[in-house]
């Protein structure tokens, strides 16, 4: 009996997963370097140096300044966000992201970022596990920043669309908790015979 090919998304998703593997012994060789902004056709990419310089000096620069500046946002807003550090122990959080509610969490954020050329899950969720994983052994804890200084691929995709239908569905923070965490339950609740 032969072997089954492997696919370019098979491939892509052991590679994640090797990357993923030594995460927690050196850090990423590829690391995010824009965002990408997209919608169909429509796509915009911000330096994760403007992202940085924000967050370090409350001071909006390039297309981010540009976008904020046309959203009504104002930096000094923003740049708290970006500073916000979420203090989580290390194993604890690598061991919940890989639980089956975990891995459901991770599939629902996926649709939203993602590498840039391959959404698929198989790619995606190990990018943002290994983001998260990376983003933690900053001495400070995970920030969006450091995030996207752990996310393994060059380009992270923002699904515009996609980030929009869960705002709209989520008026507040607690919304947005019980959006991401009753759902993926009512599919684990489907999914056992």
């Amino acid at each position: 009996m032969h072997p089954k090919p492997l696919t370019r998304s098979s491939l892509l998703a052991v590679a994640a997963g090797l990357g993923l593997g030594w995460s927690c012994v050196m850090q990423p060789l590829h690391a995010a370097t824009d965002v990408a902004l997209v919608s169909g056709g429509f796509r915009r990419s911000i330096p994760v140096k403007e992202f940085e310089h924000l967050a370090e000096t409350g001071e909006a620069i390039g297309l981010l300044e540009d976008l904020l500046e046309i959203s009504g946002q104002a930096p000094n807003e923003v740049s708290q966000m970006l500073n916000q550090q979420l203090e989580l122990p290390l194993a604890l959080t690598s061991r919940l992201i890989n639980t089956r509610i975990g891995e459901a969490i991770l599939r629902r954020v996926a649709r939203i970022i993602h590498p840039i050329y391959t959404p698929e899950p198989e790619v995606s969720v190990p990018a943002i596990r290994a983001g998260v994983i990376n983003g933690l052994q900053n001495e400070d804890g995970l920030s969006v920043v450091s995030f996207l200084k752990g996310y393994p691929n060059g380009v992270m995709a923002v699904n515009l669309p996609a980030l929009f239908g869960v705002i709209e569905k989520a008026e507040s923070i607690a919304g947005l908790v019980q959006f991401f965490s009753d759902s993926p339950l009512d599919g684990l609740k489907e999914a056992q015979p």
